[in-house]
């Protein structure tokens, strides 16, 4: 399976396992031991690769001190054989929590005194939390023997498996904050905003050859981590970055480490602090050797998400050289935070922050640091989010963009809080809007209603206020009613010129489609606009060159991705199909260039997905099966058992549609009849008294006669033994079918594994992309007929209706009898009404 499955099948298998453990805890445990399997397996491959055997690992003993302090020269730690995490594993069910503290106290001890830094008490919320897995040793020991053997199946062997073992791990982190409620902020970043800051710093970042990164809340370390990885992705060396974090919490600071060095950074690139950013800075330095590594820390970047609004201790810190353009106030750290960011950013760096939305308005000491920073031209940038995008709050929130030396001295401010997808009970930021901000942000534009670079003149004039919608108006205009179109009917002209990218884009259509009616208004020409639009020359013509335009990318697709797919890196060869893709559309004004966008990230994700499996794996991964499990109830507890097959990498479905659409179709057209047949069986239910019908839901009494009901009793019984016959056969045709799938993928020849990928990754890509004209000229066609449908009733034409039906009240009112006082009361309404 690919690591999106594998990770789907961890997290479910855990989130299934920890039972009433709370997620936030829990999330310690699993990672935890999955941090302790990554050390034991890196310590085996080391020795394997430096000559021993796999009998020989048994050798490795605490008393060895040669071998040992070998261990911890290159390693950083040494692992016995018998506290191995493989050697848990094949205890079975002799193994005891007891060894895991034995291990766990084993390894703090056997740490490279060099090292201790980055390994010193990683384990430590592991190793004191185990109580809460059980109420006994015995309840301790199972919970941490499933967990073990969930573990166990992540791979760790090859590059590739680093990759996968780095997913899953981000992926579980997701996962738990986002079922750990309010606490999940203390320790994650939404991928998404990661992604946004990475990109930005990375792009600033582009020509350097070593950098230097610092999150001074690093929280799970996941930030820090891709802005990493989009830097080395544009550097190519990823041992030229150092990596620089602080975290207060300390479970949440082993989480750090533990990611860090998960990802295969050399611990010589880390340096991770615990302690209180705002009360304990750098420099850093080693107390045993103060002069050797002093370490004053200035960076190429900052990123950081810090705790929103937290109170802390300003006094005395105004003589802190970090505070020099001011002191935030005791209730609101935001702009110490801020602060002590930009102080650590050398003259030429970059650094992101995310803050609640007030930072950029509220007035007092925030107003004047807020003042000092825009005078100083330190804030570059302004990006305001969509509000409920971060786990366990839903307030406002923006990305700040700050440099400690800028040639410009305006200030790019950028609503995004319009763009986003709904996920579950968060907002999420799509790829095409991170795309859009990181464009938006590097090439510093003004988009109407999106962003807009603002000279520092007008910020003084509003007291160095930045709240967004004073600068940028991304609301949507306010519904408006034309006075003379509402008295005489028409279409004003103005509301017509508003559709102006339209008419440009397809002339001669709004000629065909209004004609003048004097020289504010004009009518329509005909009645069915939808038909006419999409029978228009120019609608047909657009759609032809744009299909035209895209039809060469489908050849390069399957010359680069099909052709070349050993060699392949997604994510290098989607920027580069991206960027042809924004080439393609930039002469299509209609089409939305990051609609394409997202269009071609939807169906990466399944690309990669599959390249992955391909590179890691070999070409004949394409003609493996998998079983099928699924979870059933046996003896109380949940048990996974097969049931059926599915493709390794080709969907049985694909297979079936190209190769056995025949025996699919037929199985189909036996699906359609099962499903009309059980229509009938419901309706003749309802039909039947409730003796005879016992799920019918009907309480009102049968006027059936006994005739009646024995023919629909004879009716019902045979429709019954019908469709009892037709499941029969449609199991059969369903196993037959599934074992001719299963036959025909691992007999698939390599041209047809090429087609089937073409069919699996080009066509829906290119049936996507093709789509998108026709999606905007749909968008016109809705434009046109709510125009159409506003102005068709004059003001007159509803003033004669109101009268037509107050007549036809009023008369309703004249058949009405009752006493002296209802007759009164009914004679005033029909007064008022304008009746008798």
């Amino acid at each position: 399976m690919n690591k999106q499955q594998l990770a789907a099948k961890i997290w479910e298998s855990a989130n299934r396992m920890r039972g009433k453990v709370d997620a936030s805890e829990y999330k310690d445990f699993i990672l935890g031991f999955i941090f302790y399997k990554y050390l034991s397996e890196k310590e085996e491959q080391f020795f394997l690769g430096e000559g021993m055997t796999v009998a020989d690992l048994e050798q490795l003993v605490e008393e060895d001190e040669e071998t040992v302090g070998y261990a911890q020269n290159r390693l950083g730690y040494f692992i016995s054989y018998q506290n191995l995490f493989s050697t848990w594993v094949r205890a079975g069910n002799d193994f005891a929590v007891s060894r895991v503290y034995e291990a766990l106290s084993a390894f703090s001890r056997l740490v490279s005194p060099h090292y201790k830094q980055v390994f010193d008490g990683i384990f430590i919320t592991l190793q004191t939390g185990l109580s809460k897995l059980g109420d006994n040793t015995g309840s301790q020991t199972k919970a941490v023997r499933d967990l073990i053997h969930l573990i166990q199946t992540i791979p760790m062997s090859t590059r590739q498996d680093y990759d996968v073992l780095g997913y899953i791990y981000e992926d579980l982190i997701s996962k738990f904050a986002s079922n750990a409620g309010k606490k999940a902020g203390e320790f994650y970043t939404p991928h998404e905003v990661s992604v946004l800051m990475a990109d930005i710093v990375a792009h600033h970042l582009q020509s350097q050859d070593n950098i230097r990164i610092y999150d001074p809340t690093s929280g799970s370390g996941s930030l820090l981590i891709t802005i990493g990885d989009a830097v080395k992705r544009r550097m190519g060396d990823e041992d030229g970055i150092a990596y620089y974090a602080q975290e207060l919490n300390q479970s949440t600071y082993n989480l750090t480490r533990m990611n860090l060095i998960m990802r295969g950074i050399k611990p010589s690139n880390i340096t991770v602090r615990n302690g209180d950013t705002l009360e304990d800075d750098w420099p850093y330095f080693d107390d045993s050797d103060p002069s050797g590594t002093y370490d004053p820390l200035y960076v190429d970047a900052v990123v950081s998400n810090p705790p929103y609004s937290q109170r802390w201790e300003p006094e005395g810190k105004e003589n802190d050289i970090r505070f020099a353009y001011g002191v935030a106030p005791r209730s609101k750290a935001d702009y110490a935070f801020l602060l002590h960011d930009l102080y650590h950013l050398k003259p030429s760096g970059i650094m992101c922050i995310v803050l609640p939305h007030g930072v950029l308005f509220r007035g007092g000491e925030e107003g004047a640091i807020r003042r000092n920073l825009i005078e100083n031209d330190k804030i570059a940038a302004i990006i305001g989010l969509p509000a409920n995008i971060f786990f366990g709050t839903g307030i406002p929130t923006i990305i700040m963009v700050l440099r400690q030396k800028r040639d410009e001295s305006d200030v790019l401010i950028i609503d995004a809080s319009k763009d986003f997808e709904k996920v579950g009970k968060n907002n999420q930021l799509r790829s095409s809007d991170i795309r859009r901000i990181v464009d938006t942000v590097t090439a510093r534009q003004t988009v109407e209603g999106y962003s807009r670079l603002v000279k520092k003149d007008e910020i003084r004039a509003n007291d160095y206020n930045l709240n967004i919608p004073r600068y940028v108006d991304s609301s949507e205009p306010a519904e408006s009613w034309d006075l003379y179109a509402s008295m005489f009917g028409g279409i004003p002209i103005q509301e017509i010129d508003a559709l102006g990218k339209y008419w440009e884009a397809l002339p001669g259509l709004r000629e065909e489609l209004f004609a003048a009616e004097n020289a504010h208004c004009v009518r329509s020409r005909c009645e069915d606009t939808t038909a006419l639009v999409r029978e228009n020359e120019s609608v047909k013509s657009y759609i032809a060159r744009y299909q035209t335009a895209f039809s060469e990318l489908r050849q390069q697709l399957v010359s680069t991705l099909i052709g070349g797919w050993e060699h392949v890196n997604a994510p290098s060869a989607e920027a580069s199909v991206a960027e042809e893709v924004f080439r393609l559309v930039e002469p299509f004004s209609l089409v939305d260039k990051y609609d394409a966008y997202q269009v071609l990230d939807d169906v990466w994700n399944v690309v990669a997905a599959d390249l992955e499996v391909l590179q890691t794996e070999g070409f004949d991964a394409a003609r493996k099966v998998d079983p099928e499990y699924v979870l059933k109830k046996k003896g109380g507890k949940d048990v996974e058992v097969q049931d059926g097959w599915k493709g390794h990498v080709l969907p049985f479905s694909l297979v079936q549609n190209a190769l056995l659409s025949t025996e699919a179709a037929q199985l189909h057209d036996l699906q359609d009849e099962m499903s009309r047949l059980n229509g009938e069986c419901e309706s003749l239910k309802e039909e039947l008294p409730r003796e005879d019908a016992e799920e019918s839901d009907s309480d009102e009494p049968c006027d059936l006669t006994e005739e009646e009901i024995a023919a629909k009793q004879t009716e019902f019984a045979l429709l019954q033994k019908k469709l009892k016959s037709l499941k029969k056969e449609a199991k059969v045709q369903e196993s037959a079918l599934e074992d001719k799938t299963r036959e025909a993928i691992e007999a698939l020849t390599d041209e047809q594994v090429y087609e089937l990928f073409e069919a699996k990754w080009v066509t829906p890509l290119m049936g996507d992309l093709n789509a998108l004209p026709q999606a905007s000229i749909d968008r016109l066609i809705k434009k046109v007929n709510a125009l159409e449908e506003k102005y068709k009733d004059t003001y007159a034409d509803v003033a004669e209706q109101i009268g037509e039906a107050e007549k036809e009240f009023d008369a309703m009112l004249g058949q009405l009898v009752g006493d002296e006082f209802d007759m009164l009361g009914i004679a005033e309404l029909r007064k008022l009404l304008g009746g008798e």
